[in-house]
């Protein structure tokens, strides 16, 4: 039986107090928990950032490639061995400015993995820039008359045929690691947009903030998550009232159930004879 003490910290944790990646990091280990998935059956991937630095605090296998790459490496991984629990975790300029273009196409293969995004609405690492989804009019070093209109990472994501999308809140801890478990236990790709209050640079979305403003969709009994239009809709709240909770779900096949290659065994427990390979390195002497 997995508990709390196997996924303990595993060094000095250096973010700064307060910050609500530490509220994400004990929702995680909650999650993990409860799924009763052992660290060696987990495999984190993440870049550079604040964000990124959840892997370093926990215990499981653990990849750290560059700034918005994380997404490619991810997928290598689960593509060799789909056994793997693959949770990657990045933050708002990982995911949706430098790493975009991997996101994107991940949620339309929908390779089966986790992605927690700790969306804090800007960039805490490099001390305090604008970020993709901060709010317009947001004032920081780089945009001293107010950055413009964000990045919506949920419509993205609904646009982009993902098939498990849903947001929680670094202030709600319960709520979130429900939310983890359910996007863990998805079988294809899962985004889970966390809204992560920042203590040093971001003294406008803070804790207080969003407390006054998020509500539940699990709460709303009328609410259909497998309805695209309604999730549009949702997706589109910001402001006065902000839901969080699964957003939207659809079961389809994912990126690996379809490769040829893995239908007999994971390539990590295939045999290879490199001699297979000698006809097609003949072609190019």
């Amino acid at each position: 039986m997995v508990t709390l003490q196997d996924y303990a910290p595993a060094s000095a944790i250096t973010w700064c107090p307060g910050c609500g990646n530490f509220g994400i990091l004990q929702a995680f280990r909650k999650a993990m928990v409860a799924l009763n998935i052992e660290p060696h059956r987990l495999l984190m991937v993440s870049g550079i950032g604040q964000a990124p630095k959840l892997p370093h605090y926990t215990r499981g296998n653990v990849f750290n490639g560059l700034h918005g790459r994380a997404i490619p490496a991810a997928t290598g991984a689960k593509l060799a061995n789909p056994e793997l629990y693959v949770v990657v975790i990045d933050g708002d300029g990982g995911a949706y400015g430098e790493g975009l273009s991997h996101t994107l196409a991940a949620m339309r293969r929908n390779v089966r993995m986790t992605y927690m995004v700790h969306n804090n609405q800007v960039y805490g690492l490099t001390k305090g820039q604008a970020s993709p989804t901060s709010d317009a009019g947001f004032i920081t070093k780089t945009t001293p008359l107010g950055a413009g209109q964000p990045v919506n990472p949920l419509t993205l994501a609904l646009a982009s045929d993902i098939s498990f999308l849903a947001r929680g809140f670094a202030g709600d801890i319960e709520h979130l690691a429900n939310l983890l478990q359910m996007a863990v236990n998805h079988r294809g790709f899962a985004l889970v947009d966390i809204l992560q209050p920042c203590v040093s640079f971001n003294h406008r979305n803070t804790f207080q903030w969003y407390k006054e403003r998020v509500y539940k969709l699990d709460e709303d009994k009328s609410y259909d998550p497998a309805s695209k239009t309604a999730a549009f809709a949702k997706a589109q709240e910001w402001g006065d009232r902000i839901p969080i909770g699964l957003i939207y779900k659809e079961e389809r096949p994912t990126y690996e159930e379809l490769l040829p290659a893995l239908k007999k065994t994971p390539l990590a427990r295939q045999k290879l004879d490199p001699r297979q390979f000698a006809p097609l390195l003949d072609e190019f002497m």
